[in-house]
């Protein structure tokens, strides 16, 4: 994935620039591999908030996209949506082969800190994803004429926070442990749950066009604090 490995550079570069006060590296794994990297700037001394910006690479192997808007999967909207059972007579299945997004999004962060440990959670806010053009099968619970047909789809461009099947295009989010190594570094051990989504070429069955993937994944990642002395 070269294009995420020219935005890491970017970001490194934003880093020295505006001497953001965090770094962040992680990788999570399950049925596919995900990397970010974040700089954030954090508010707070026991408890904190932190707003930053993450860009997330997330590579997987055949995956099976189901169709992504609320008011399709559930009938509902927002929170409503997300204690509602799904409505599977409207749920559609695009199969890629092969997955590779790339999200840039805005982070929210909340950590309540220990002497040396803290716990905390953080997810995208909005943003912009890409990706290259896949093309898999789409099987369609009511249509024969678009049922078990070749469709292409590219990573869903714009991003945004919404809650639960509301929300728009590729999100991370994160619960976590942290613990101290040293006064400038720590290590981060957690969950990851993504939203990762794809946008057909076309509409297809109920106007729509949008198919989305859920996953979480347990993750490990190493902060540090690249403008803080170590004394």
């Amino acid at each position: 994935m070269k294009t995420f490995q020219i935005i890491l550079m970017m970001l490194l570069l934003c880093v020295k620039s505006t001497k953001a006060q965090s770094v962040d590296i992680a990788i999570a794994a399950k049925n596919g591999i995900s990397k970010s990297i974040s700089i954030d700037k954090f508010y707070g001394k026991k408890f904190k908030i932190g707003i930053g910006i993450r860009t997330t690479g997330y590579a997987s192997g055949s995956t099976n996209y189901i169709t992504a808007p609320a008011m399709l999967t559930s009938g509902k909207r927002s929170l409503a949506a997300f204690f509602t059972p799904y409505k599977n007579e409207k749920l559609d299945t695009l199969k890629l082969p092969n997955s590779s997004v790339i999200s840039i999004n805005t982070k929210l962060s909340f950590e309540y800190n220990f002497k040396k440990s803290g716990l905390g959670f953080n997810i995208d806010v909005a943003g912009i994803s890409f990706g290259k053009m896949r093309s898999g099968n789409f099987t369609a619970n009511e249509s024969q004429t678009l049922n078990n047909t070749q469709q292409n789809a590219k990573p869903t461009p714009y991003n945004l926070l919404l809650i639960s099947d509301s929300d728009r295009g590729s999100l991370n989010s994160e619960l976590y442990f942290k613990q101290n190594l040293k006064k400038n570094a720590n290590l981060r051990l957690g969950l990851s749950f993504q939203f990762i989504e794809y946008q057909s070429e076309r509409k297809l069955t109920y106007n729509n066009d949008r198919f989305r993937y859920k996953t979480l994944m347990p993750f490990v990642a190493f902060s540090f604090k690249p403008f803080q002395k170590t004394s």
